[in-house]
């Protein structure tokens, strides 16, 4: 090979050499520099603190001496009268309505009169002939006296005469007896309402022929509602007839009714589920049959008071407590705010029932405590907070 081709790939094999070294300097340079930069941060570096967590609470003072147990229910008539003819006839024109509003003697319904005044007319007539055959029977026994009192008859015919006179007076008293009860069948011939009231049903058509006993229409007081539910043991248990309660209206709440338990069942219709009944005391304009309702009782607290907390405070690893009433505490937990090390403390505290959205808490809190009630699910016990109170936050 020539020597100036061999001078020229010694020249490119240095320069491949020169080139591939300072490549390989960079890389390890490079990867020093990272490995620097994921090394221990230099102490005299500031380094920026995590926020601390706004908390917001409500502050423990609305104390309370009773426990609410609350339960739906609808609104019932307290009694639904069934109403028909004693007699049997053939309807007339019925402009009858449910719903409709009716007066005490108002007229309902009728049956055609023409039976009832043919029956009236063939009656009174029996009565006529009753009376004819009665004077004849008299004119008939008189003589005969006289003529046994004369020695020209005898006591046989008197005594006959007599019979026939006494059967005629109980002919008679049978005529008008039937008679009257005629008259009285065209007067139950038409159907009024007993009392105040509105039309539950109507259960005829107009011009129908209807049987005695057979039901025309149905009403109800329009000022006598009650309202039937169960209850568990731990709250008939506590119950009494007369017992007050509150019926709010599910369509209104802003309606609030006084009522008394009238009925209160011993035995349960299913498992531990007591019948209970109370009665209106109170009545409204708004009120109507099949309005959805909720009944609310007041029992003392098992202590002397108890603070209503919101709901959203409960720590719910675990379901709320069913069943709790007002002679049953259920444990459940809470974070309560420490002042002190301005951090949040896991407590458990006793409730007593629900009102409204809130616990009824008796045991565990003491007035003045800030309790979290909102993202306990992302609190520790422990954790530094700044509380922010709901009430000053306009929360509440």
């Amino acid at each position: 090979m020539r020597p100036e081709i061999l001078g020229l790939i010694h020249v490119r094999a240095q320069r491949a050499r020169f080139w591939g070294r300072a490549f390989s300097g960079a890389v390890v340079v490079g990867f020093a520099a990272v490995l620097a930069g994921c090394g221990p941060a230099d102490p005299s570096a500031g380094v920026e603190e995590p926020p601390i967590r706004g908390l917001l609470t409500t502050t423990v003072n609305a104390t309370e001496e009773t426990v609410a147990r609350r339960y739906p229910g609808v609104l019932e008539p307290i009694e639904i009268t069934s109403l028909s003819f004693e007699v049997a006839g053939r309807l007339g024109n019925l402009d009858l309505s449910v719903g409709q509003r009716v007066k005490e003697g108002q007229t309902l319904a009728r049956l055609g009169s023409e039976q009832f005044q043919i029956e009236i007319e063939n009656r009174a007539a029996a009565v006529d002939e009753a009376e004819a055959t009665l004077a004849q029977d008299q004119e008939d026994f008189q003589r005969a006296a006289e003529l046994l009192k004369r020695g020209a008859g005898t006591r046989v015919q008197r005594d006959d005469a007599d019979a026939d006179l006494k059967r005629s007076r109980a002919q008679l008293r049978q005529a008008e007896k039937s008679l009257a009860s005629a008259q009285e069948d065209l007067s139950d011939s038409v159907l009024e309402s007993p009392f105040d009231g509105i039309l539950n049903t109507v259960d005829v058509d107009p011009f129908a022929t209807v049987s005695a006993g057979q039901t025309i229409t149905s009403l109800y007081a329009s000022d006598a509602y009650e309202v039937s539910f169960s209850v568990n043991f731990d709250t008939v248990k506590d119950l009494v007839v007369g017992s007050t309660a509150k019926v709010r209206l599910a369509d209104d709440p802003d309606i609030v009714l006084q009522a008394v338990v009238s009925e209160l069942g011993e035995r349960a219709d299913t498992v531990s589920s007591f019948p209970v009944v109370v009665e209106l005391q109170e009545v409204h304009s708004i009120l109507k049959a099949g309005m959805a309702v909720e009944v609310a009782f007041e029992f003392q607290l098992p202590t002397a008071e108890g603070y209503l907390i919101p709901i959203t405070a409960a720590v719910m690893e675990n379901d709320i407590p069913e069943g709790s009433g007002p002679r049953q505490a259920s444990p459940i937990e809470m974070y309560i705010y420490d002042p002190d090390a301005g951090v949040v403390r896991r407590r458990t505290v006793v409730m007593a029932g629900i009102r409204g959205n809130s616990f009824l808490v008796i045991e565990g809190l003491e007035p003045g405590e800030k309790v979290a009630i909102a993202g306990v699910a992302f609190l520790r016990d422990g954790m530094e907070v700044n509380p922010i109170d709901a009430a000053s936050a306009g929360w509440e």
